[in-house]
């Protein structure tokens, strides 16, 4: 009897299937793999699949968007391990996760709570685009002065004014408030927690950049905005 031959299958093996929102072969170790890599790997950060690359708020951390101008001033009351980014003409500013939630009854407690700002926060179930990581050329320490950027973000691309460290322990540096007090300290100063003095400063330059451009002949702004500084 003449030995068989084994037969060798020449039928391919089933392909996984294409991730819609998985990068191609050749972009596998292009930028943006590596920008999510560092958010997720290196910070913790949670992202979304997609296009561009975007951030989960609410997680790890909240965040504030302001105009840039009013971000500028309240930049003195952040850590310096504490983020803060740009996107066009606005600032976006890390804060701790939960702060957005709070952030309607700190503007009440602060008196700012029935004039309208140009102030957002952004916590759960929202998201952010990622500014490219730290140590790329779109990172703008140092560029503002005298509380205005010195150049947008092209296209209103989001770039790191101040970025995260490389460890897993930013989040100690975000402004916090676990407890709102009973009453307002006097002149807004002295124990009260980093979180309220941040708010209540934004606030407080959002309030006259809407003047002075309500001075400078915007009908929009002029409506419901009393004249007087808080």
């Amino acid at each position: 009897m003449v030995g068989s031959v084994p037969m060798t299958s020449t039928v391919p093996l089933p392909r996984r299937p294409v991730d819609p929102g998985a990068p191609a072969a050749g972009l596998r170790t292009g930028p943006e793999v590596r920008a999510r890599h560092w958010y997720e790997n290196d910070l913790g950060w949670p992202t979304v699949p997609g296009r561009p690359l975007r951030l989960r708020t609410g997680v790890r951390f909240d965040v504030l968007d302001v105009p840039a101008e009013a971000g500028a001033k309240a930049l003195r009351h952040l850590a310096p391990g504490s983020p803060a980014a740009l996107r066009g003409d606005r600032m976006q500013l890390w804060v701790a996760a939960g702060s957005a939630e709070e952030l309607p009854g700190l503007l009440a407690w602060l008196e700012w709570g029935t004039v309208a700002l140009d102030l957002r926060a952004l916590g759960a179930g929202d998201t952010i685009q990622a500014p490219p990581p730290a140590g790329t050329a779109a990172v703008r320490t140092g560029s503002v002065r005298a509380g205005i950027p010195r150049e947008p973000s092209a296209q209103g691309a989001a770039v790191w004014l101040r970025p995260p460290g490389p460890e897993r322990e930013v989040e100690a540096s975000l402004p916090a408030m676990p407890t709102v007090p009973a009453a307002p300290p006097v002149g807004r100063e002295g124990g009260v927690p980093d979180l309220a003095r941040l708010v209540d400063t934004v606030a407080a330059q959002c309030h006259r950049v809407r003047l002075r451009r309500a001075c400078a002949g915007h009908p929009a702004d002029r409506r419901d905005q009393p004249l007087a500084f808080s």
